[in-house]
């Protein structure tokens, strides 16, 4: 029942919180990102979700205007402008993907959407069947050092995720996430 139903109502519950909260937060780093480098606010890119169906992603630019697609691993070869970074490292860049959630693109909860060409991730998630629910602003991969993780590792996590959804997984990856996001950030 949680799969078929529960899980919306909870995405819709959230999001429409989290926009009456962050609303103010929003409005200050939209008008941040216009004024370092003038352009669009908000970063588009077309990624692959439920059943491999593309969609329209939505971050707050992080990046220089006309900065290509990129997959999660390769950013560091990219300039960020300085309240990209802010953005990034707090995580803030992913707050537009709250419309994605709310149009039904995304879950709170789910395998990240990864971009069309990462063949090797798609078809890892196809073979476990993660690539058949909705993904996520979060997910076990995330909470579980995403970024230092290998392609197959990150699709193990997400198959294990879509064996087990429910209520109460979803809350821990979420209260998981929250307590991620209040870490200090690696220093290298």
């Amino acid at each position: 029942m949680y799969k078929l139903f529960g899980k919306r109502l909870l995405d819709i519950f959230i999001v429409f919180f989290a926009v009456v909260c962050l609303s103010p937060l929003m409005i200050i780093v939209a008008l941040l990102i216009k004024i370092v480098d003038p352009g669009p606010i908000i970063f588009k890119q077309t990624r692959a979700g439920k059943n491999g169906n593309l969609f329209s992603f939505f971050k707050f630019r992080s990046m220089p205007v006309n900065t290509g697609d990129l997959a999660s691993d390769e950013v560091g070869q990219v300039k960020l402008t300085w309240v990209g970074k802010m953005i990034r490292r707090t995580n803030i860049d992913e707050l537009p993907q709250l419309l994605n959630i709310l149009k039904g693109d995304m879950s709170i909860v789910g395998p990240r959407p990864p971009l069309a060409t990462q063949e090797e991730l798609l078809q890892i998630r196809k073979d476990n069947n993660s690539l058949f629910t909705r993904p996520g602003l979060t997910g076990l991969a995330q909470v579980n050092s995403f970024d230092g993780m290998t392609v197959p590792e990150k699709a193990a996590f997400d198959g294990e995720y879509v064996k087990d959804i429910s209520f109460f997984n979803d809350v821990k990856i979420i209260l998981n996430t929250v307590l991620y996001l209040f870490k200090p950030p690696p220093v290298y």
